[in-house]
């Protein structure tokens, strides 16, 4: 699948696709607090689009493990400036949700992408994204929810279950009329997995291609990428988050080459000059 269909654009996947991540969350894993206020979040994604972002997440609402829900209206209160914006500047807008009535709002704004953690099972989800015949979805294999999903991990075959989960959403999206054009499939690297897991996901990653949808992936900064550099590298010790941007660009090149379509991440400029290498290997 080298098209992505969504609310205004077709976004051609021939070449993978970088989506910058922008929190407008005071607790978010990696830089919560850092650009929650509208003006920084512009100017964070004016910035990550002058470093070669394709497109921009905007997430209101942390789904790291444990994080506490937000209500609806302050959601709304933090997306509405920033997203009201972000429509106007010819660019690909993803919103980070799984409330209906958030999609329902961030929709009459005008944005393109709903990128819903939950894969459209909360009640009256997939009514909302199919009563609108172009927004692009999202889905994403979580295990659990976040405030459980890392106390108690799956068990099993990851790849089976992960599968499994997407096929069974595949089939909601052609039950609700949203076609396969409109769907990308997030394994959901981190979502109620073990570090094994994550790696297998991985490795494995080019298992999802029969499904006949894009895959995005989201590694940048991840816990899994700590895990690994306190065990080979950093002598037991866990790097902060914002240390991890080696690995997390290593995993978004390793993705790709298992055939991922868009990377979600934090780090821009370096997973964009990552990518460019990788893709004049590929030319020549």
């Amino acid at each position: 699948m080298n098209v992505w269909t969504t609310r205004r654009f077709d976004i051609d996947l021939l070449q993978p696709k970088v989506m910058g991540i922008v929190n407008l969350t005071p607790d978010s894993f990696s830089d919560g607090g850092v650009y929650n206020a509208p003006d920084q979040a512009l100017a964070h994604a004016e910035q990550l689009l002058r470093e070669g972002a394709d497109m921009l997440d905007i997430g209101a609402e942390s789904t790291r493990p444990g994080a506490p829900a937000v209500p609806l209206q302050e959601e709304l209160a933090r997306l509405e400036p920033v997203v009201k914006e972000l429509v106007r500047w010819n660019v690909p807008v993803s919103i980070d949700t799984y409330k209906p009535e958030v999609m329902q709002a961030v929709l009459a704004w005008g944005v393109d992408v709903i990128n819903d953690v939950w894969a459209l099972r909360q009640p009256g989800a997939w009514e909302v994204v199919s009563a609108d015949s172009r927004i692009g979805v999202c889905l994403m294999h979580m295990h659990r929810e976040p405030s459980s999903m890392q106390a108690q991990p799956m068990q099993g075959d990851v790849l089976e279950q992960v599968q499994a989960f997407f096929s069974q959403a595949l089939l909601q999206a052609q039950q609700h009329g949203v076609s396969r054009q409109r769907v990308a499939l997030d394994p959901g690297i981190g979502f109620g997995k073990t570090v094994q897991q994550n790696l297998t996901l991985l490795r494995e990653h080019g298992r999802f291609h029969a499904l006949g949808c894009p895959t995005l992936v989201g590694w940048s900064r991840k816990s899994t990428l700590g895990v690994v550099l306190a065990e080979r590298v950093m002598h037991g010790q866990v790097p902060e988050p914002a240390q991890r941007v080696q690995a997390s660009v290593a995993a978004a090149l390793l993705s790709v080459e298992r055939g991922a379509r868009i990377v979600r991440v934090h780090d821009v400029a370096p997973t964009v000059q990552a990518l460019a290498l990788w893709g004049a290997m590929q030319d020549h």
